[in-house]
């Protein structure tokens, strides 16, 4: 499988289907907003969104096929991270600790599955 070529998809295989742009749209946005979370209980302030990361589900919904396929099932993955590590975070500092080591570890796992879905992003026309 390489960038250009898509990789061999089971018809039938559950998860595979596009979510619908309003709902990808929605998660991924949902996952930012997390994902600031996550950088202040780490201590990372002042990071700004860059317009790829802000305008991914749009990209990806132009894309469509298997970029959107994957793009989808990888949202809904970091989703099953970030949700209990996030709630755990929340949970350490309601107990007046420092989450700010493990509140970094998630923020790693989070900027490692963005740049990976990144990658899915259709090469720029030349």
């Amino acid at each position: 499988m390489t960038a250009a070529s898509p990789p061999p998809l089971n018809p039938g295989a559950p998860g595979l289907a596009p979510a619908p742009a309003a709902d990808f749209g929605g998660k991924w946005a949902a996952l930012l907003q997390a994902a600031g979370v996550v950088a202040a209980l780490a201590g990372r302030t002042g990071e700004s969104i860059r317009a790829e990361v802000r305008d991914f589900p749009q990209a990806m919904a132009a894309a469509g096929g298997w970029r959107l396929a994957l793009a989808a099932q990888g949202v809904d993955d970091l989703a099953a991270v970030m949700e209990p590590g996030l709630a755990a975070l929340l949970a350490i500092h309601g107990r007046g600790a420092d989450p700010a080591v493990a509140a970094e570890a998630l923020w790693e796992e989070f900027a490692a599955a963005r740049g990976a879905l990144l990658a899915l992003l259709p090469p720029p026309v030349a």
